[in-house]
């Protein structure tokens, strides 16, 4: 299973895990801040635990780029 974490109050709206991973982040149009798709949201954090092991490439990727550090991405 990989399990990605955002923590989605400290984004600062770069767009590179969109740009990395567009499948599984999308920017809000509200604020400019990234979300990951189909997570849950709990204090803040916004977690998504899918059996898919594809999306761990891309969303590894995602988690490198960003400059502010707050996606984590791991396999349990």
């Amino acid at each position: 299973m990989v399990v990605v974490t955002l923590q989605r109050n400290k984004c600062i709206g770069c767009n590179y895990c969109v740009e990395l991973a567009p499948n599984q982040f999308r920017m809000s149009k509200k604020d400019g801040k990234s979300v990951l798709l189909h997570s849950k949201e709990k204090k803040g954090f916004s977690t998504l635990k899918s059996n898919d092991h594809i999306i761990f490439e891309d969303c590894y990727k995602s988690a490198k780029a960003c400059p502010v550090k707050i996606i984590t991405v791991k396999t349990i």
